[in-house]
């Protein structure tokens, strides 16, 4: 099993910063992948960034020069900063992780969500 542990979410107005963190803590040696999604009130949850145990990142096209994730495998710790945030950003940010099994599957793993809320 798999916990994640996310920090960082909280209200800031149009233009502001934040800086999401998830910590992953129990059998994180097989973890593959990290990032994070989003759901906005009456919204799909969507992806929003995410990087690859070698390192490639991914983002939405609604994030891109915006946001940037990192990841330091030391820590087992996923992080997003997220500059010149938007109202449209405001959403309950998820970590996700998803860790190889014994079968060949991938299995994936949720934090318990964090409020972003952008005021403009």
């Amino acid at each position: 099993q798999v916990q994640l542990v996310e920090s960082g979410g909280g209200l800031v107005q149009a233009g502001g910063s934040l800086r999401l963190s998830c910590a992953a803590s129990g059998i994180t040696f097989s973890i593959k992948t990290m990032g994070w999604y989003r759901q906005a009130p009456g919204k799909q949850r969507e992806l929003v960034a995410v990087v690859i145990s070698g390192g490639p990142t991914n983002y939405a096209d609604s994030v891109k020069g915006r946001f940037t994730i990192s990841r330091d495998n030391a820590k087992n710790t996923v992080y997003l900063q997220m500059n010149s945030l938007k109202p449209e950003d405001t959403a309950v940010y998820y970590c996700n992780a998803g860790r190889s099994t014994s079968l060949g599957t991938t299995r994936q793993y949720w934090g318990q969500g964090t409020q972003v809320t952008v005021s403009s």
